[in-house]
């Protein structure tokens, strides 16, 4: 009877002396993982969002660029005119028969 009344104290005592701290220390570390992992995902979210900011402001910029340098239609076709123009002459002179070159060859 000595020894089940032991062997009950030594698995009581091993519970309350080493299992419950143990107990107790995984679950302060889990809370504390969480904790961390939930803050480090604020800062991710926070860091994503100013760098969208940031995105959103580049895009802007450049499409003001752009529309600030774009060619205009007008502007589009006087030069499409001008090569067009050009083109006809050179035609001309082909069709003339006009040669540059003395005898005909380069």
């Amino acid at each position: 009877m000595h020894e089940s009344l032991t062997a009950g104290l030594d698995l009581t005592w091993w519970i309350t002396a080493v299992e419950l701290p143990a107990m107790g220390g995984l679950f302060w570390l889990i809370a504390r993982v969480r904790k961390d992992a939930d803050s480090a995902l604020d800062d991710l979210r926070n860091r994503a969002e100013e760098a969208q900011a940031q995105v959103r402001e580049s895009l802007a910029a450049y499409k003001l660029e752009v529309a600030k340098t774009y060619v205009s239609f007008a502007t589009l076709k006087d030069v499409e005119q001008r090569l067009t123009d050009h083109l006809l002459r050179i035609e001309t002179k082909l069709d003339s028969g006009f040669m540059p070159f003395e005898g005909g060859r380069r």
